[in-house]
């Protein structure tokens, strides 16, 4: 058998997966039985060893190649420009593989899985007609929020369309952070019905509210709440490290957003390339990188920098020295 498991949902891919194993029989057979491969460095001939290879004690081997399909994937224009020798090799190259594919021996399941591939992939037009194709694209919207339903019930729980309203939109569609969060949720309600408060109460992705809003206070030069913010969310349990990280990582987001707004990208291509999941932080990187100029953006960064120094070589402890950096640069307006 051969399958093609492509899309950005790696959490369903990885479900299909373990469906896949098992429907292959004794998992402890088949784990001895199992080569896990690297399709961005493999050669035909290590796939062809490793296909033709008799199982041990067992009728079938699984072969897993992850990122096969991705290599051969179509360049732009402006990328293939100078490089017809290298763009003869590589049709050569997944013709080979296309071969080969299609020849392996019964007793060998093979898995290629890859991300978002798109449908002038040579190698996947090659392989279409002889494989089990599932696609799994990011969920969202109506999609997303039944799938919410649908787990919280799979772990024996119930939840109101607020909740999952809410959930939707704090953690977006990862849907490992998603799993995890339904599944702590659950417990938490012990039986009772999840409700909006629920989710403001324990999942962790409401604490990123508070990180954008004290993000915008700090460039907006507002002290009082920024500190506000900052004594709340170390008063929720957030560990200084945490938030500084946190903090550190919105303001790089927005910088890439800025630039990727100017060089006129699309918001799905921006959401893409920042690798966000969740509507609600896309909508505020977006918000705030046209919000403010980016030389304000980027003396925050080097101030967010300089406070890690100074917690790492122990000249701060990590709660004193947020302090200091939203006192200084609540200041400089001022100033």
């Amino acid at each position: 058998m051969l399958y093609i498991l492509l899309g950005q949902d790696d959490f369903s891919r990885r479900q299909a997966l373990e469906e896949i194993k098992r429907g292959m029989g004794d998992q402890t057979l088949l784990a001895t039985n199992t080569t896990t491969l690297d399709g961005q460095q493999l050669t035909l001939e290590q796939l062809r060893t490793v296909c033709e290879t008799v199982p041990f004690l067992a009728e079938r081997r699984l072969v897993i190649v992850n990122g096969l399909l991705g290599r051969f994937e179509p360049k732009s224009k402006s990328r293939r420009q100078g490089k017809t020798t290298s763009t003869v090799n590589q049709q050569n190259e997944y013709k080979s593989f296309a071969s080969h594919i299609s020849q392996k021996p019964d007793s060998t399941t093979l898995v290629l899985i890859d991300g978002r591939i798109g449908s002038s992939n040579p190698l996947l037009r090659e392989l279409s007609a002889k494989a089990q194709i599932k696609s799994f694209p990011r969920l969202k919207d109506a999609g997303l929020r039944q799938w919410i339903g649908q787990r919280v019930k799979q772990d024996g729980g119930s939840i109101s369309p607020e909740a999952v309203n809410l959930l939707a939109k704090l953690v977006g569609s990862d849907l490992w952070i998603m799993a995890s969060e339904i599944n702590k949720l659950v417990l938490f309600t012990s039986g009772r019905r999840i409700e909006e408060e629920d989710v403001r109460r324990l999942v962790s992705h409401a604490q990123e509210a508070n990180v954008f809003a004290m993000v915008d206070a700090i460039l907006e030069f507002k002290a009082g709440v920024a500190e506000q913010l900052l004594e709340r969310l170390l008063k929720g349990g957030a560990a200084p490290a945490y938030l500084l990280v946190m903090l550190s990582r919105q303001v790089q987001m927005i910088v890439r957003a800025k630039e990727l707004r100017n060089r006129g990208e699309s918001e799905s291509v921006i959401q893409d390339k920042l690798g966000l999941t969740a509507e609600f932080v896309l909508r505020k990187v977006l918000e705030q990188a046209d919000r403010y100029p980016m030389r304000q953006i980027i003396e925050v960064y080097h101030k967010l920098l300089e406070t890690d120094l100074s917690i790492k070589t122990g000249k701060y402890s990590g709660e004193l020295a947020l302090n200091l950096l939203v006192a200084d640069l609540c200041q400089r307006r001022r100033r």
